[in-house]
């Protein structure tokens, strides 16, 4: 519903904008450029979408070795004892439990394909013991809000789409959108903990927390004492490697578990194919949306504003043109997907603002999209303070990311 509104407020907006640049300006070439523009946007969304078949096939199917290998138990295994005292209403033995953690390890995996149906039957758990059917619970809410900030350690379609839109190393992001998205859940995490009073002083959340927050600041500490280009050969290095290294290690878990690794990478890979079909009629619909925005003259007002604003008070403006990413993405996550394209293709994949907005992308989830999915699918009216801390959450991922694009890339 939200992307309804946002498509007609595209091309309604640049029509507007275009009469008024056509009479009161004279511009004749207005409209003209906005076609020319529906044409040209309608071609390169296929090409990208066509273009992605083949590492989107490719991820999809070592993301589903790692899924039969059993990698998303151990995470949860791994999370389990942390995310228990996140969730104290629900006591030990609820039946939510388990579904919660395989959806936010499969999150983490960047496997939408089984984080959405856990989501969904934890939603369904959770109230099943929740008193007032549509008010959402404590737990519902730091379950939404964990969810909504995102927190990807394998940003796999991003890395995609920037294989297909000619990046040199389409991995580079990687480090920087851990950074950025770990810090989206961490102050997602602890707005919803005062809301609900957790002690977030407790042991076992105090260790999970400390222990993952001291080994992000000496990351960043570690980087800032880098020449930049120390930094982009390091970074660069790490996040293949690293890469690499899932993947051995996913296969390897398939071969213990005695799984059909290459049945199991066809079973995946015939997925990613679907998917990437899938994604062409949405990605024309918005990058035209875009294009038409972008020609009118609407995308370069919006942009001088924000670069207006931050020039007044002293703040290097480079990365505004990534900021209307950062507007849509809490509503709308193929919205923000078109607008993450139509900068790489306007500015270039690696370029400082290409690189932005793919790290802006990574930083949190569609905070509006997931309330109405995950409520709605239970009947809630009743979103509490759920709305505040998603957007919170979504604020210090948007930060965070800028500030590490400028760390990385600058």
């Amino acid at each position: 519903m939200a992307l309804n509104y946002i498509w007609i407020f595209f091309f309604l907006s640049a029509f507007v904008i275009g009469l008024v640049r056509l009479i009161f300006f004279g511009d004749v070439e207005v409209f003209p450029a906005m076609m020319n523009s529906t044409f040209d946007t309608a071609k390169t969304g296929f090409e990208i979408s066509l273009g992605l078949t083949g590492v989107l096939t490719l991820w999809m199917g070592i993301m589903k070795i790692g899924e039969k290998g059993g990698v998303v138990a151990v995470f949860s295994k791994l999370i389990g004892p942390f995310f228990n005292k996140l969730f104290p209403e629900l006591g030990k033995n609820h039946p939510a439990h388990g579904p919660i953690m395989m959806n936010l390890a499969a999150n983490m995996l960047n496997l939408d394909n089984a984080a959405t149906p856990m989501g969904l039957q934890a939603m369904k758990e959770m109230q099943e013991t929740n008193p007032n059917k549509e008010t959402a619970s404590n737990a519902q809410i730091m379950f939404l809000v964990l969810n909504a900030s995102g927190l990807t350690i394998i940003p796999v379609s991003i890395m995609v789409y920037r294989a297909q839109m000619g990046a040199a190393n389409p991995s580079d992001i990687f480090i920087p959108i851990l950074i950025a998205t770990f810090f989206s859940t961490l102050a997602g995490l602890i707005s919803v903990a005062l809301y609900q009073k957790i002690n977030l002083f407790d042991k076992v959340i105090l260790s999970y927390i400390g222990g993952l927050t001291a080994f992000i600041v000496a990351l960043i500490w570690y980087f800032s004492t880098l020449e930049q280009a120390e930094i982009t050969k390091i970074s660069g290095v790490a996040s293949n490697f690293i890469l690499f290294a899932v993947i051995v290690s996913f296969i390897g878990m398939g071969v213990v578990k005695k799984v059909n690794v290459y049945e199991a990478f066809i079973d995946g890979a015939k997925d990613g194919f679907q998917t990437a079909i899938k994604i062409i009629p949405y990605l024309i619909a918005i990058l035209v949306a875009i294009g038409v925005f972008r020609e009118s003259g609407a995308m370069d007002w919006l942009v001088s504003g924000f670069t207006w604003v931050f020039q007044l008070i002293g703040i290097n403006t480079e990365f505004t043109p990534a900021l209307p990413t950062a507007l849509m993405k809490p509503l709308s996550g193929s919205g923000a997907r078109g607008m993450m394209v139509d900068a790489m293709s306007t500015y270039g994949a690696d370029s400082f603002v290409g690189r932005v907005v793919c790290t802006i992308q990574g930083a949190a989830d569609t905070t509006f999209y997931i309330l109405a999915v995950y409520f709605g699918s239970v009947g809630i009216k009743n979103t509490r303070y759920a709305v505040v801390c998603g957007l919170i959450a979504d604020l210090a991922g948007f930060i965070a990311a800028i500030i590490m694009a400028y760390l990385f890339f600058h």
